[in-house]
């Protein structure tokens, strides 16, 4: 029995090198979301989860979460450069929390893509878009209504960045924030953007951040523009509310 000893162990060897080679499933760099779909899924296009959530955790750092069909997709917290983007109706609807979070934690320089999303809050939401990491964060093409805060709160450490364009942002208290964190500069660039109906202002400009401002309609607001920070002007812009600009740019 003892001549079976040593080719016994070398074989145990063997399995256990080949059991811990065998990795984790990987993350996939596209996802899908579907109104019929279910978490518990790959997240693949013939077997896709039903909520962003869902999809972000089997979604590479740097990939695409799509939609396949129309469907209420659920809040979501971003801890990574992600792109969600979608052609068919994408609801966010939340009650009482923020919809879409880029986290404090995100790396630095993360990019982040938000496209064609219809994000609610229902009269008790918080903020539609709140950006608390330093990423460059781009929302397009999306409809962002009924929260009790702001549109998109951009509060992030130094290096975070907004740019929004092709956007409707109607009846939130405020329409755009920009205010950095502890009071560090942060800049929000608003381009062909419709910001209508909030109580407090059209946009926000907190001591140190930035606006710049192009093509853009900013009516419904005592204040289009409070500004105390820098409020560059660009191309045609529509503001039905006190805000004047602190430099203009000529088109050329």
């Amino acid at each position: 029995m003892k001549r079976f000893a040593l080719p016994f162990s070398i074989l145990t060897g063997i399995l256990a090198m080949a059991i811990q080679a065998v990795p984790a499933q990987a993350q996939a760099t596209r996802t899908w979301v579907s109104g019929v779909g279910d978490d518990a899924n790959p997240c693949s296009r013939t077997a896709p989860c039903k909520t962003f959530a869902g999809a972000i955790s089997k979604t590479a750092t740097g990939g695409e979460i799509n939609c396949l069909d129309p469907g209420g997709f659920g809040g979501l917290t971003i801890t990574k450069s992600i792109q969600v983007i979608c052609q068919v109706e994408a609801g966010v609807l939340v009650s009482g929390t923020n919809a879409i979070v880029v986290s404090s934690t995100i790396p630095s320089n993360s990019e982040v893509l938000l496209d064609g999303l219809d994000i609610e809050g229902l009269g008790t939401g918080l903020n539609g878009v709140t950006i608390l990491g330093a990423a460059r964060v781009t929302v397009r093409k999306s409809s962002i209504r009924n929260f009790t805060q702001n549109g998109i709160n951009l509060a992030g450490p130094v290096g975070a960045r907004l740019l929004s364009e092709d956007n409707i942002i109607l009846s939130n208290n405020n329409g755009v924030a920009i205010a950095g964190a502890g009071g560090v500069s942060n800049v929000a660039i608003v381009n062909r953007t419709t910001i209508d109906n909030h109580p407090g202002s059209s946009i926000t400009v907190a001591a140190g951040s930035t606006l710049i401002l192009g093509d853009s309609l900013l009516s419904g607001s005592v204040a289009s523009v409070a500004n105390s920070g820098t409020f560059t002007s660009f191309g045609n812009n529509a503001l039905q509310g006190t805000g004047t600009p602190t430099n203009t740019i000529n088109l050329r």
